[in-house]
């Protein structure tokens, strides 16, 4: 809510992300990261767009508060508090995503490699006579070829996204 208030004020003020950005001493990007819900601004922050808006905070996060009461502050911080965490869960949930997909490449790319040296290049012993068999041929060896060449490199830095996705206890 927050996201598409910040986006919508801006819009009807008839600002850019870039000129808000400057009118907030921040980047374009945090701006556009705010808008997409992809992080918050922090409280001070809240505050100097809802100054920059000519608005309330509350308006801001989504309430229509007639009367300011004097726990505006607790009650944002509240709320950008369960944001924040929210915004956590999700991280750890794409954390532990790329750390399976990872490991998953790993194992994918270790079959693949025992396939190949069980096979031993069989294709290198067909006919090549017959066009599709030739064409066939070919492609397997290119295929081999360049995984050979660049499966060791993703291996390598998989195991590194791999370790460095580890659970930290």
């Amino acid at each position: 809510m927050l996201n598409e208030n910040i986006k919508a004020i801006r819009k009807s003020k008839g600002l850019s992300q870039q000129e808000l950005a400057v009118k907030l001493n921040v980047v374009r990007q945090t701006v556009s990261k705010w808008e997409q819900g992809l992080s918050v601004p922090d409280s001070d922050r809240l505050i100097a767009i809802s100054e920059v808006f000519e608005t309330s905070v509350s308006m801001l996060l989504g309430e229509n508060v007639i009367e300011p009461e004097a726990d505006d502050l607790k009650a944002i911080s509240a709320k950008l508090e369960v944001i924040n965490l929210q915004l956590a869960q999700r991280k750890i949930i794409r954390t532990r995503v790329l750390h399976w997909l990872l490991i998953s490449l790993c194992i994918v790319i270790t079959v693949i490699f025992a396939v190949l040296l069980a096979s031993e290049s069989s294709y290198l012993g067909w006919d090549y006579s017959d066009p599709e068999t030739a064409v066939l041929g070919t492609a397997v060896h290119a295929f081999e070829w360049m995984f050979v060449r660049g499966a060791p490199i993703v291996l390598i830095g998989a195991g590194i996204g791999v370790f460095l996705t580890r659970k930290k206890e």
